[in-house]
């Protein structure tokens, strides 16, 4: 589970410590991740807990070999860290878009190729080993001023159709989760627009994630995507 000290993936770890599944958690800040670990810990599952910086190839290494050290399977993979760095694309720096291609995109497939052991020992055993890869509205059409996050974004979903057709064969289901502004740190910057209130809940995004769990092997999710509705019912970012 990774971006897990937070938002989204706070709500989705919390939710699966719910569902009894124990977790290898990690994000990039030491003292936010043993706060999420605290927190977890109330629902009486194991909790491994990793620091790591995701936009390191290295560092993704590092987690899984954590996480193989203390367990020996693996049944759901949440792709949840990324950023989002504002900015009109002639102003845009070689190094805001290398963090975001790292982190949103590189690593999600990193943690696929170094974790397929693990997911495949799942898979083998009840032909549903779960992948979440987290991308946004902005991975279905492209932002202004959010040229490179969107382009991460559009190429998580392309990955996550591929490794849903690569990976079916060894009980490996793949899912991509859309969602719209969610009230996180992340969309800060849009709340003098759309108030906090107004936006799609953390717990909205997990239990989207819950409803996956228990499907059968048969029945494959590959996308869902989650809007708040406008004053007319029209879906809407």
């Amino acid at each position: 589970m990774t971006g897990a000290s937070s938002g989204i993936g706070l709500a989705i770890a919390a939710m699966l410590a719910e569902e009894g599944h124990d977790l290898t958690i990690t994000s990039r800040t030491p003292a936010k991740i043993e706060a999420a670990a605290a927190q977890l810990a109330e629902h009486g599952t194991a909790i491994n807990l990793v620091a790591a910086d995701l936009a390191d190839a290295d560092e993704v290494g590092r987690v899984l070999a954590a996480h193989r050290e203390r367990f020996d399977r693996l049944d759901v993979l949440v792709n949840n860290a990324g950023l989002g760095i504002r900015g009109p694309i002639g102003e845009f720096s070689t190094k805001h878009m290398d963090l975001q291609l790292a982190l949103n995109l590189r690593s999600v497939m990193l943690f696929y190729r170094e974790s397929l052991d693990l997911l495949r020992v799942a898979g083998a055993e009840h032909r549903g080993a779960l992948v979440i890869n987290m991308s946004s509205v902005a991975g279905k059409q492209g932002e202004a001023d959010l040229s490179v996050y969107s382009a991460t974004k559009h190429g998580v979903v392309g990955f996550t159709q591929a490794m849903q057709r690569e990976l079916a064969g060894d009980g490996i289901k793949s899912c991509v989760v859309c969602p719209g502004f969610v009230d996180t740190p992340l969309a800060d910057y849009m709340k003098e627009r759309l108030p906090a209130e107004e936006m799609i809940r953390p717990e909205d995004v997990a239990e989207s994630v819950r409803s996956l769990l228990h499907l059968s092997p048969h029945c494959v999710v590959p996308e869902i995507v989650l809007m708040k509705p406008n004053a007319e019912g029209v879906l809407a970012v």
